[in-house]
């Protein structure tokens, strides 16, 4: 009796899947990212072609589950950042960005997008470095990054011509490898 019941409800729950099966031929209502041929697309792909059609949220769930496939990767990480930064949710973009560069500190979309995290937050002159450090992994071929850099050196001076600054000594601390910041002390 169970046995029969069982089998029952595995024929009626097939059903409707058995619809849904194809010969070959690509099914008009394939969900994105699903190649009907039984080849799985790449989530990086196919968050990358969400990203062209504005499409973030989708993008980010997509680079999600290419990190789930791939691991935490440079690129898995760089891609999860921008999709973050794409929504305006700059913490976690920032977050992920320097994760992505502690993986590769050369990886230069990471940089860049870094710097952008920055210069949103106001945080100019870490932007201005960290964009001439990707100029210079880029070797300036990049115009964006380019035309980036000189927007954090045009922030980052005029903040400091238009900002009155009240007198402090001031504190060399070093953060990583290389990297140092001025810190005042009131």
């Amino acid at each position: 009796m169970v046995a029969g019941r069982l089998l029952w409800v595995a024929v009626v729950f097939s059903l409707p899947l058995m619809g849904c099966m194809n010969s070959g031929s690509v099914t008009r209502n394939a969900p994105l990212g699903v190649d009907t041929h039984g080849q799985a697309v790449d989530g990086l792909i196919v968050g990358h072609r969400l990203m062209e059609a504005g499409e973030y949220e989708l993008a980010l769930k997509a680079y999600y589950r290419a990190a789930g496939t791939h691991g935490l990767t440079v690129d898995t990480l760089s891609a999860i950042g921008s999709a973050n930064l794409a929504l305006g949710r700059l913490g976690q973009a920032e977050k992920v960005l320097r994760r992505a560069l502690e993986v590769d500190p050369t990886f230069v979309p990471a940089m860049n997008n870094l710097g952008v995290v920055l210069t949103e937050k106001g945080n100019y002159g870490e932007a201005r470095l960290v964009f001439q450090q990707a100029f210079a992994q880029d070797s300036g071929q990049t115009d964006s990054i380019r035309e980036n850099l000189k927007l954090a050196i045009a922030k980052s001076e005029s903040s400091v011509y238009d900002t009155p600054q009240e007198e402090g000594e001031f504190q060399l601390v070093r953060r990583d490898k290389g990297q140092y910041v001025l810190l005042t002390q009131l």
